[in-house]
Formats: C-alpha cells, structure tokens, sequence
C-alpha cells in the first residue's frame, strides 16, 4: 500500500431511494478528509442492482450534497478523468475483470440455478445444518473446479445461466488494518465463496465492481459505513487476487447512527414516530406511495445540519465549541478521533444547532429570509431597516425561520384577541385606569423614539407611586394580546404613535 499518493476519497451510494442522513453523514467525513489532506472527492453512482433502481434517486442524491455544501470535485454531474462514474455505464469492462480471476485461480464459474439452491438449502436445514457456499461443497456442485473443461465450455455456448464466484482460500489468517477499529484478523474458512458476476444480467455484483473502479479510479482511502466491515476481508483478498496490494486504499468503517433511544440503527419509522425526519430533503416516491420529510423542508439550515452531522460519531476534543463551520470542521477532522461505538441521534439537540445558527445570523440575513413571510401575510411594503430591527428583537426566541411570524406579528398588525390568562391577571383593579392615564400622557412625547418613551413612562409611574410591573404587563396586553414579548418601548416605537393610540383605546372597548 502506497501512502505517499494524493488523496482521492470517494462516496458511492446506490440509486435506491432517499439518502439517509447515515449516507450523508459518510459523504461529509469523505469530503472533510478530502479538504484536509488537499485531496479530491469523487461521486460514484453504484447503479449496478438493477431490480432496485429508483427512478429519481441519483438526482436527490446530488441535489442532497449541494444543499449540505459537500463540493463534487470529480464524478457524476461534474465529469472526470475516470468517466463515466455511473457503473452501469460501465458494465463492459467487469466481465473482463471476473474471466482474469478464473484464469489465474481466483475464481471459477458455477451453474447452480437459484431453485437449486435454494433445494440444498433446505435439505441442510432439514438436518439441522447452515448451507454455505464454501470450500468444502464448491467441488462437488456444478462449478468449473468439478466439470470437465469442455463440458463448462459447452453450458457457456450454449447459455446456460453462470455465475463467477471467488474462490476464497481454505484455512488462512486473513489481515486487516482499519484507520477507526484497528487491526483485524479473520481465519478465510469461516468466509463463503461470494458471487462476483451474473451472466443472468450481465452486470457484476457490488464486491467485484467496486474494487475494479475504487482501483482504476485510484482511490487511496474507502470511508463508509460499518455495515460494509464484514466485506472487509473479500475485498483485501480481491486486491490480493488481482496483484494490486501496492494500491489498496487504506480503511476506515464508520460507526452506526443509533435511534434516539440507543437501541438499533435509526430509520425513518423512528422519524415517524418520534416527529423528526433522517433524510436531508423531502422524498416523493416518482411512482407514488408514502413520502418522506426533509430537514430543508422543516426548516432548518443547511449549516446546522452538517454540523450536526458531524459531530454524531465525531469529537473534536473539549476545548473546541460544538459550533464549527465547515473550514473549522476541516481543520480539525480527524478519523482516529471517531468513535468505534455508534452515535445516539438526539432530535431536540438538532434543534438546538438550529436555533444556534439562527441566532448567529445577522438581523440582515434574517430580515431577507423574513420577507417573503411577509410578503404572503400580505405585508409588502415594509421598510427594510424596519425588519431588520425588529429580528434584533425576537431571534433569540426562535428556532426556525417558521417561529418568526409568530414571534413578530404585532409588530404588523394588532391582536385580534387577548390571552385570557394575563387578562385575568393584570386587566384588573385599577390598572386599566393607570393604563389612560399613561397613555394620555405618553401622547404628548413629541420625539416618539424608545428612550424617550421609556425616560417619561418611568418618571410618570414613578411620581404616581404606582407598582411599575403591573402598569407595563397592562400595557403590554393592548399591545401584544398577551403577556410576553419584545422590550415594550421598542415596539411603541417601531408600531408608531397612532398605533399606540389605537390599540390602547381598542383593547380598553374589548376588555373593560
């Protein structure tokens, strides 16, 4: 294994349906180690399953990665110099690969029809054994290490159905060494001999295309899930069988996403149930059936997602904050520091990155994704600056983008109702009167700005002697409709002095 040559990763999912979060999970470590060994990330559509092709899933593929900002340095949609990068695009060249492992030994052909083994399975269930296509059966089914040559010659010509499958060794200590899990050792006999290509369809199986192109696409690390880690051993055979140890990459196998509650690996049931989505974007079926939610669709920020991502199976270490942008990410990314044991999904800490990230944006930023809201309330004409004032006041309280009307509304328009609760609690005794009384007052502040709102409400309770708490949460009633809200004198401000006026009188013909 050479480890002196450029970094090249690839990620290399199969068109099957929506990309789960896992997925995009391998895709983000893939492209952080790209970005900080200098190196390329390469897209790889691994299409050669044919009865599970997806219509519309590559798309969503691509679509899901340049939403998360995971840059395609090489590979479908950007092109290449090892194009084409879908397999089945280059289904020609694996049948060449799996005739060069029967001639040198590697391989050999079998002929047994899926009816036939699924017979011989059954007999050895029936006396209480595990059918395994190994070294100990492969001579005595219909295979060429137990035809005659001529004879497997003439079920080719004559189109039988075949299938090549490697011929695992008997009896070896197989060695490994993984960049996450360390070394790992494997005796072959406890492997089956695996199916490298189908002359059924005339297209390789996953284990033998995906060596042939990692090889010929010179990939120098394979970063992927640990459901591939039994595959392990196969493929560092493969690259024994072909003669290419010098170029085997070097391995990593990530740790699983857990369910919230720790136990097995998390699925869209558990979004269903618990009330989150696992999958980047919204999926529709291109054929119809259940959807699926997107975290896009629900809301939150692309940055918020990745960097949730990252941080489930990864630790940058305690001195560093929980909030890293992607350079950060890619500066301190490291696979020694991935975990060995999966990483728990936690739905409410999804939401707390977002809130973050919202927080973080300037009051620029979120006025120009508030004005659209805006504009489909019906509120079209409102001066920027003024938006941009009133997000510096109701931010720290929102989650999503979505929370924000909610959060802003009476700066727009006034409450159509009043929360019965802080009625009970303030509109009473005699603190609607205190309320006119202060209105008549502020009325005459010629300069209606909030400090100078704020400086003669203050002096007037005070020389009234009156509890100052219930006269503001008074106020606050007609203003608001409820109880809570932005700094008072902030929003008398920002709705104007007419307004003021008017909600005080309304809520005074509502209420008293």
């Amino acid at each position: 294994m050479n480890d002196n040559r450029p970094v090249r990763v690839r990620f290399a999912p199969s068109p099957t349906g929506p990309l789960h979060m896992g997925g995009v999970r391998t895709a983000l470590y893939n492209y952080l180690f790209a970005r900080q060994h200098g190196g390329t990330f390469l897209l790889r559509i691994e299409d050669t399953d044919s009865h599970r092709f997806v219509p519309g899933a590559e798309a969503y593929i691509i679509e899901s990665l340049r939403w998360c900002g995971i840059e395609i340095d090489e590979g479908v949609d950007v092109g290449g110099p090892h194009a084409p990068y879908r397999q089945s695009e280059r289904r020609e060249i694996y049948l060449e690969y799996a005739e060069r492992l029967v001639e040198n030994g590697w391989a050999y052909y079998a002929f047994d029809t899926p009816e036939e083994l699924e017979a011989i399975r059954k007999s050895c269930e029936a006396r209480g054994e595990t059918f395994a296509y190994n070294y100990a059966v492969r001579t005595r089914l219909a295979t060429s290490l137990a035809l005659p040559a001529e004879e497997v010659k003439a079920r080719i010509a004559r189109g039988d159905q075949w299938t090549i499958r490697f011929r695992m060794p008997e009896d070896e200590r197989i060695e490994m060494d993984d960049m996450i899990r360390g070394h790992v050792s494997v005796n072959s006999s406890t492997l089956d001999d695996k199916v490298l290509y189908k002359s059924a369809d005339g297209l390789p199986t996953y284990h033998l295309a995906n060596i042939v192109d990692d090889s010929l696409m010179e990939i120098t690390h394979v970063i992927r899930g640990e459901e591939w880690l039994p595959s392990l051993p196969l493929h560092v055979m493969l690259y024994r069988a072909f003669g290419w140890e010098d170029r085997m990459p070097r391995f990593a196998h990530l740790p699983l996403l857990l369910k919230p509650t720790g136990g097995g690996k998390l699925s869209k049931r558990d979004g269903d149930k618990l009330g989150f989505p696992v999958f980047p974007l919204q999926w529709t079926p291109p054929e119809g059936g259940e959807g699926a939610r997107g975290y896009r669709e629900d809301g939150y920020f692309p940055e918020a997602f990745v960097n949730l991502l990252a941080l489930l199976g990864w630790n940058p270490g305690n001195d560093h904050s929980e909030l890293l942008s992607m350079q950060e990410m890619t500066e301190l990314f490291s696979l020694e520091k991935v975990s060995k044991s999966g990483a728990r999904f936690d739905p409410e800490k999804a939401r707390w990155f977002n809130a973050q990230y919202l927080h973080r944006k300037s009051d620029a930023e979120l006025a120009a994704l508030f004005l659209p809201v805006l504009a489909e309330k019906g509120f079209g004409e409102v001066p920027v600056a003024k938006v941009e004032r009133i997000m510096g006041l109701v931010k720290e309280r929102a989650t999503f983008i979505g929370d924000l009307w909610p959060l802003a509304a009476y700066f727009f328009e006034a409450p159509q109702t009043y929360d019965p609760k802080a009625v009970a609690k303030f509109w009473r005794d005699d603190n609607p009167e205190h309320l006119q009384n202060l209105r008549r007052q502020l009325e005459k502040v010629e300069d209606f700005t909030a400090r100078n709102i704020e400086a003669e409400a203050h002096a007037w309770i005070e020389a009234q002697g009156v509890p100052m708490g219930k006269v503001m949460n008074t106020l606050r009633i007609a203003l608001v409709g409820s109880s809570t809200g932005a700094n008072l004198f902030e929003i008398m401000e920002l709705i104007g002095r007419e307004e003021f006026l008017r909600r005080v009188e309304r809520a005074h013909e509502v209420l008293d």
